[in-house]
């Protein structure tokens, strides 16, 4: 499975940084679902330190922007390896962008094979391009190494049919497929990694990573958040 961690997340109440709390969980969560035996994969944010879009919106410009948001995401992954090492985890962190002292590059192969012999694979810098999102990535990364399922997490519990913070009357899925996703307009993951995953069939489910045990679970296939399916497989 391939699971895409907000870089917010990690913030955990800060709303900033990486807090050892979170990352201490988070890591826990990731030994369970590795000591069950299931290959796994994480691509991860970097909004906790910027966020590219953001940054473009008040005047820097866009691909600077989207770059420096990269470097965050790969000082998440070291933040994460650290974590799952002294978990006892075996762990690699690849990164789009080449920055041999601290991470592997991006090889797909290399990534398949780690996985094969039973070691977390961290994916960083998202695509190593501007203007793609890390949803994007790991909808990206996940086809790669045909994963079965993307697990995105993320500060909300599920897929809302509006913001349910400005909605109170929001309705939240148990379950969708891509074309009622897509005709919804419902922007849980952006339109390009969304049609990524409906391409290659890839369900994702997205649930709350604040949950304790919620990664867990999910990989388990317990309903802990909203599924979305190809359409095949809701019809």
């Amino acid at each position: 499975m391939l699971l895409k961690l907000s870089g917010e997340g990690l913030a955990g109440s800060r709303g900033f940084g990486i807090h050892p709390g979170v990352l201490t969980r988070v890591a826990g969560q990731i030994r369970e679902v590795h000591e069950a035996g299931v290959q796994t994969s994480i691509v991860l944010g970097g909004g906790n330190i910027i966020r590219g879009m953001s940054a473009a919106a008040e005047g820097m410009d866009r691909a600077q922007a989207d770059y420096m948001g990269m470097l965050a995401s790969v000082i998440n992954g070291m933040a994460l390896q650290d974590a799952l090492e002294r978990e006892g985890v075996p762990v690699r962190l690849q990164s789009a962008l080449e920055i041999a002292h601290v991470a592997e590059p991006y090889v797909r192969r290399r990534a398949i094979r780690h996985l094969e012999k039973g070691r977390v694979v961290l994916f960083a810098a998202g695509t190593g391009n501007p203007y793609f999102t890390t949803d994007t990535a790991a909808a990206l990364r996940a086809a790669e190494i045909q994963a079965e399922i993307v697990l995105k997490a993320t500060r909300v519990d599920g897929v809302y049919s509006a913001d349910p913070d400005e909605d109170s009357s929001a309705e939240r899925y148990d379950r969708l497929c891509f074309g009622e996703a897509i005709r919804k307009g419902l922007r849980f993951m952006d339109q390009t990694a969304l049609a990524l995953c409906r391409e290659n069939d890839l369900p994702i489910m997205v649930f709350d990573m604040d949950m304790p045990g919620n990664i867990v679970k999910a990989v388990r296939g317990e309903r802990v958040g909203t599924l979305v399916e190809p359409d095949a497989a809701v019809e």
